[in-house]
């Protein structure tokens, strides 16, 4: 088996298990919290603190890389993911476990935003679709099997294996990483880091997520709400005015120049914000609307990750032969047409016809993925794949937590006007609006793709 092909197992191994551990725990945090004798509202930290530290280092360790090389960052991210992995599985007590989980995300935040550049630096241009797309099969089965594990495990060894087990397996993935992954180039241009810069992005970032996750909580005209995003807005306006004036900003906004480059970002936004808005909702749909189970509403939902799965290593090597521009837009416009249908079921909806909805989805999210992050990877100059990748991973996350918060809020809002107006279906009515809204974003997405020009890199 070639190199290339090694290299995809090793970062295909890190992907899944950061998906894996991304999705477990969710199942497991009623456990959690019983065991610990806490409440729900500080066990859900464990949750939050994991995607808040993510979020706002990925473009940190994606620069890292770019000036210190991307195989050094890398393994030093597993070393990181598995120590905090055990730590995690040791904790004593829901705060200790708190600040492991913050431990085990700067791990999983190296190897996200390493990856993708990893796999677009090993394959020729003419197969980086297609090894784009099966990096993405591998965060599509992680959170296919996530909740399928996690509840095994714990079952049969309780909630601390689903921690575990993360150490063997990536031990061998550290060791098949230090053996497959070719070392760094040298760079002749000397750049450095840009500190400033990437603390003036993490506490921005990390602030603007924080005030959408919890605007629900706090409530959105809350001072505290208000205040944050203030707070964030401010930081992140500042971070702009440092990257334009910094000799090696940590960001090269440059990379925007690029029509493409812009318009594969924006497009990721939004198909995130939608996939990740039917993702809360559905689940309620299922089991509070209908009455099922949560392992028989677990897989109906499956339907959808394993299309995604079989879809998006297809598009990817397709997206080779024929661009981006195309396929991504036909399948966020599949997405669209289907949140549109989405909005039609009701408590009487067949569940066979439930599960072929989520599979067109499925379908129309695995087309769209690969060859947009074929086509935003390459777009960017070899030199800056890692910021690269960290921009693609924070796209990601920023359109996961707006999807959580649009839906969370569209949905409660319509709910509570419709039960206030002595609707019985109130529930059923917020889910109807909230997939009509989420179908608006989709067609924003569908525009911002069909800007895209041609696949040129800028030169950055």
């Amino acid at each position: 088996m070639e190199r290339k092909w090694w290299v995809l197992l090793a970062v295909g191994i890190g992907t899944l298990m950061s998906a894996l551990d991304g999705s477990v725990v969710n199942t497991v945090l009623p456990v959690i919290t019983r065991e610990f004798g806490s409440d729900l509202s500080v066990t859900g930290w464990v949750v939050t603190v994991y995607l808040l530290v993510i979020s706002g280092l990925l473009l940190t360790f994606g620069r890292l890389g770019d000036l210190y090389g991307h195989k050094r960052v890398y393994v030093g991210g597993f070393v990181i993911f598995v120590l905090g992995s055990a730590i995690c599985g040791q904790a004593l007590n829901t705060y200790m476990l708190i600040g492991a989980r913050a431990f085990q995300a700067l791990g999983a935040a190296i190897l996200a935003s390493n990856s993708p550049a990893i796999v677009t630096t090993s394959f020729p241009g003419r197969q980086r679709g297609q090894a784009l797309g099966m990096q993405a099969t591998m965060t599509y089965l992680g959170l296919l099997l996530g909740p399928t594990v996690g509840g095994y495990l714990t079952v049969a060894w309780g909630w601390r294996s689903i921690f575990y087990i993360n150490v063997p397996i990536g031990l061998l993935a550290l060791v098949l990483s230090l053996v497959a992954i070719p070392g760094a180039e040298q760079r002749k241009v000397a750049e450095r880091f840009d500190p400033a810069g990437a603390v003036a992005f993490f506490v921005g970032l990390v602030a603007l997520l924080l005030a959408l996750n919890r605007g629900n909580i706090w409530g959105w005209d809350s001072p505290a709400t208000l205040g944050v995003l203030a707070g964030a807005l401010a930081l992140l306006g500042l971070f702009v005015w440092i990257e334009r004036h910094v000799p090696h900003p940590m960001l090269d906004l440059g990379l925007f120049c690029s029509r493409l480059f812009s318009a594969a970002t924006g497009s990721a936004v939004f198909n995130y914000l939608c996939l990740y808005g039917i993702a809360l909702m559905m689940p309620f749909y299922l089991i509070q609307a209908r009455g099922l189970a949560p392992d028989r509403a677990g897989l109906i939902l499956s339907a959808q990750p394993l299309m995604m799965a079989i879809a998006a290593p297809l598009a990817g090597t397709l997206s080779d032969r024929i661009g981006s521009r195309l396929l991504s837009s036909v399948g966020m416009a599949i997405l669209g047409i289907m949140l549109a249908v989405l909005s039609t079921v009701v408590q009487t909806t067949s569940l066979t016809v439930i599960v072929l909805y989520l599979a067109v989805i499925g379908i129309g999210i695995g087309v769209f993925i690969a060859p947009n992050s074929n086509a935003l990877m390459g777009s960017a100059p070899r030199h800056r794949q890692g910021v690269a990748a960290g921009v693609l991973a924070t796209a990601r996350n920023v359109g996961m937590v707006l999807g959580i918060g649009l839906s969370s809020a569209v949905s409660l809002g319509v709910e509570t006007a419709a039960r206030a107006a002595g609707r019985p279906d109130a529930f059923i009515w917020g889910l109807h609006v909230t997939f009509l809204v989420l179908a608006g974003a989709a067609a924003l997405g569908v525009v911002t793709s069909l800007t895209r020009g041609k696949s040129e890199p800028c030169e950055g």
